[in-house]
Parts: C-alpha cells; structure tokens; sequence
C-alpha cells in the first residue's frame, strides 16, 4: 500500500478536484491541513521499568530537558513515578513521553501492569534496568509482544559503571561495555527472551554508547509520518541526524509551494501575498523548532553543555533563528533572497493580464515559495551543524 506521504500534492485528497474547478482557495485550504497534519501526528512513547532505574532522567534527556529544569519529570535516587504521567515534548506537544511507574510496585503488580498503564495508546515501549533485567522486566516483555507493541530494552546509567570500572587497574571501556551488554543479553535469554537487543545508555551523554543505534532502530521500526515526528524531536547527538531531518523537511518544501501557487490562483490582488505568509511562519518555526534553533532549545543546550548561551548564538547566521518567526520579520528577511523581491512583484502585476495572468502568476508564486524555503532550510540546516560542533568542544 502507498504511504500517504510520498503523494504528490495534488494527490492530497480533495486538492486536484479544487484545482479542476478553479477552486483555488479550497485547495490551498486542503494543502495548509495536510502539512498541519502531518506536523502533528501523534507519538507515544513509553518509558519503563522497576523503580529507580532513571525513567525520568530519560524522559528528560528525549525531551532535551535538564532533571531541574521547571516542567521536567521529578528524578530522584528512589521511586519517584507513583501514577502513569505524560510529559510533551516542549517543540512538538504531538510526542508525549509516558513516564510510567515502575512494574511489580505496590499499586502496579506485573500481572495488571499493562492494562493499568492503558498499553493501547502507546507506540512502542522502552524498557528500562540500570543493572540486571530481571524476571518482571521479561514477564512486561512478553505481555507487550503479546499486544502485538515493539518493546526496547535500555541498560541505564552506563556512565556510572564506567567511572566505577575505571578504578581497575586493568580498565578498558570497550571491554567493560561489551560484558555489559553480554551479561544483559544472556540473562534475558535465560529468562525467555529470543534474540534480545540491548541499548548501552547514558542519559546524560546521549552521544555517547548506543544512543544513536537505538534512534535508527525506532526509525526502522516505525512507519513514516511517525518516524518523521520521533526525528524532528531528536537531540542533535551527531551530525547524521542533522542531515536527516534536512531531507525530512526538504521533501515537504514542494506541498507548501503548491499551496502559494493555489492562493496565487485567487484573482485578489494581496491574497497570495497572504496565503504565502501563513505556510511560510508555519515552515519557517517548524524547521528552527526541529533542528533546535529556537532560544528556549539553545538554552537547554548551553544548560547541558555548559557552552554559554552567547557562544552558541555567535556561530548562527540566520535572521530567522534563536527570534520569533512572524510575517513582517520574513517579509525583511526575503529581500535579501535571490530575486524574490521582482517574483513577488511580478506575480502581483501578472494576474492583470488577460487570460494568461493568473497561471503566470501561480508559477511565479510557486517558483518563489520554492526557492525561497530551500534557501532558508539550506542556512537553518549549515548553522545546526554549527551549533552542534560548538556545543561538541
């Protein structure tokens, strides 16, 4: 079966019948719903475990978020989840993180675990253990699979045992992660589980151990539009990622020059004008909110990195990042885009002529649109990368 998102815009339902009778405003109407959609299609992401494992720790770490930060999930040494908890992403409030409370406690025995927790809204689950895996872990497991659901199992607190290794006359950090990750698997064998894959995680170095090869695991494993939305959340742990979310956000930039070219398509002179701003804020903050370009994510880096705020901010060249996306500081920043200021003027003086002015007037819009959200991307994506190696030093 086709994915919806590789359709052609026109093939978005509705639009190419708008266009075929001249309704051009209902189908830049349908476009702008379409990329609204898919902008926030729901994912749920469960983060489990026994109590004390650094659930929160990891929902925070996902969420780019401090474990003191106001609104991040309450860490401590002990149990500290007691009721199932959902926590938004602060750019995407379509990705929830569930902090759930930990399996075989009081309130949630193992047997009832699942349905306590309403498995049926989550996408996949995380299962979390900073030592051992242990018999409920499994018995989660199973029940999971059951419910047809992909489930994941983190090791926790790697950094921890590595600094607690490193005593050892004889330590090697390859050697101690790969016993690690041996001893992890064969219990889960032992315990049933065929063919475990185990995540080494440090949750304050996400760039660190298995961090990335669980990101492409979760890409591979879910379908589109919700692999779209897990990267566009993704810390910039490594400049692969970057170049991801660049082509994700590229293969979008054709639907929202479609759209300009419907609202060129109304025989209004200022319409299109119109129309153009609103798909471009909505491009405009979607693009600096994925590549983390915004000041409250720049904050949160310094915070974790502790680069200070004003170095990150030096190396970024973009007018449109670390401010406030509106119309009027656009409209400013397109004068200096190619020749956009003569296709906008040409698009507007089009629509008198007769006959021909309004399908010049929907390519030039089209072709405006096109270049311009392809440069500014093209910026947005190069300082992202700055930032990240800045960030890295």
């Amino acid at each position: 079966m086709e994915d919806p998102n590789d359709l052609h815009p026109e093939e978005i339902p509705g639009v190419r019948e708008n266009l075929e009778n001249n309704d051009a405003a209902a189908a830049a109407a349908r476009i702008q719903q379409h990329l609204e959609r898919e902008n926030n299609v729901p994912l749920n992401i469960a983060i489990t475990g026994e109590g004390g494992v650094g659930k929160s720790t990891f929902v925070n770490a996902l969420r780019g978020m401090s474990n003191d930060e106001e609104g991040a999930a309450p860490t401590g040494v002990t149990e500290t989840t007691e009721e199932v908890k959902e926590y938004p992403h602060p750019n995407y409030p379509n990705v929830k993180l569930w902090d759930l409370p930990g399996i075989g406690t009081t309130k949630f025995p193992a047997k009832k675990y699942l349905k306590l927790v309403g498995f049926e809204k989550f996408d996949f689950f995380i299962i979390i253990s900073a030592d051992r895996f242990r018999e409920n872990d499994v018995k989660l497991a199973k029940e999971i699979q059951k419910m047809k659901k992909k489930f994941y199992f983190v090791r926790s607190k790697i950094d921890e045992n590595l600094r607690a290794e490193k005593r050892n006359r004889h330590f090697s950090e390859e050697e101690t992660l790969t016993k690690i990750r041996e001893d992890c698997v064969h219990r889960l064998r032992g315990l049933g589980i065929e063919s475990p894959q185990v995540f080494l995680v440090s949750s304050f170095e996400l760039h660190l151990y298995d961090f990335s090869l669980l990101q492409q695991t979760l890409e591979r494993d879910l379908p589109k539009n919700k692999r779209d939305a897990l990267l566009f959340v993704m810390p910039n742990i490594n400049p692969e990622i970057i170049i991801k979310k660049k082509k994700a956000l590229k293969s979008t930039i054709i639907c929202y020059a479609l759209g300009s070219a419907a609202g060129a398509a109304v025989p209004v002179p200022g319409v299109s004008i119109a129309v153009d701003a609103v798909l471009l804020v909505g491009a405009v903050t979607h693009y600096v909110h994925a590549f983390g370009l915004d000041i409250p994510s720049l904050k949160r880096l310094s915070d974790r990195t502790g680069v200070p705020y004003a170095d990150l901010r030096a190396v970024i060249i973009s007018p449109l990042a670390a401010v406030e996306i509106t119309a009027g500081l656009l409209l400013k920043v397109l004068t200096h885009v190619g020749r956009t200021t003569t296709l906008i003027v040409a698009e507007e003086a089009s629509r008198f002529i007769p006959v021909v002015g309004i399908p010049l007037a929907m390519g030039f819009s089209f072709g405006t649109t096109y270049t311009i959200l392809k440069s500014i991307l093209n910026q947005l994506a190069d300082d992202a990368q700055k930032v990240f190696e800045r960030a890295s030093v």
